[in-house]
């Protein structure tokens, strides 16, 4: 039985687009790189549904251009390992990881069942400390649509619902117990303090007995490719992932 890919379908629907908008934006990122594809409603949903686990190059190049994300990062293909390599200076630098953490030996650790369904809408709120700024403290703040399959947890914010405008979030999370551990992907605005730069790491949170709150750190490479780390917590807003709540939080938190 095909595993759905949950990943895509957050990444969709943070983007505010329905299953055939999708796919139009398909075509048109094809035809615009002189490569068209035959995108439909259909094939996105079998994409969704799992039943094809890779896309062709021409639709993996098209769903990039349309998500602004690498292909691993929208569940079709497993995340490389990490490798810690000499650097030649006395240091070390993190080399073939998207995502910058790897799975310890290759091997997914054991499984327990979640505790409850985290799917919905959430507000996503972190604190870094900018070096290039006098080390003042800076926070960030995202709506974000959280996908629940199994054990894994997807999220993406909503297009326009970020204080920092054109800076999508997206997070890719592992339920053990109360325990989330994961991944964090932010693409900074191009026109902003850090001009588009890529940012990622590591993400681990408890969640409260409630489940309406997750809180921990989140650990990264900042500019000067050092590991930095800060507070991270989202708290839980609404369950319906219907358009209607979705336009109602497609604009940027209350600071």
């Amino acid at each position: 039985m095909s595993t759905p890919n949950s990943a895509l379908r957050a990444v969709r629907m943070g983007l505010l687009m329905s299953q055939d908008d999708f796919a139009r934006a398909i075509r048109e990122a094809g035809t615009r790189a002189g490569q068209p594809n035959d995108a439909n409603k259909r094939l996105v949903q079998r994409w969704e549904a799992g039943t094809t686990a890779a896309p062709r190059p021409v639709y993996a190049r098209a769903l990039e251009a349309v998500t602004g994300l690498p292909i691993e990062s929208l569940g079709f293909a497993p995340v490389p390992m990490a490798r810690v390599s000499d650097d030649g200076h006395g240091g070390h630098d993190l080399v073939d990881s998207p995502t910058g953490v790897p799975v310890a030996n290759g091997t997914p650790t054991p499984q327990t069942a979640p505790r409850g369904n985290y799917s919905g809408v959430w507000l996503s709120r972190y604190e870094f400390v900018s070096s290039g700024r006098d080390n003042e403290v800076f926070v960030g703040l995202h709506h974000v649509v959280l996908l629940q399959h199994g054990n894994r947890l997807t999220g993406r914010s909503l297009p326009n619902a970020s204080v920092n405008p054109d800076s999508p979030l997206t997070l890719d999370l592992q339920i053990e117990g109360n325990v989330v551990t994961g991944t964090w992907t932010e693409q900074t605005a191009t026109e902003g303090y850090y001009r588009g730069a890529r940012y990622f790491g590591a993400i681990q949170m408890i969640v409260e007995p409630t489940g309406r709150r997750m809180a921990g750190k989140w650990a990264g490479f900042g500019k000067d490719h050092d590991v930095n780390t800060g507070p991270w917590e989202l708290r839980f807003l609404d369950a319906d992932t219907g358009k209607a709540t979705l336009d109602r939080y497609n604009r940027p938190p209350d600071a």
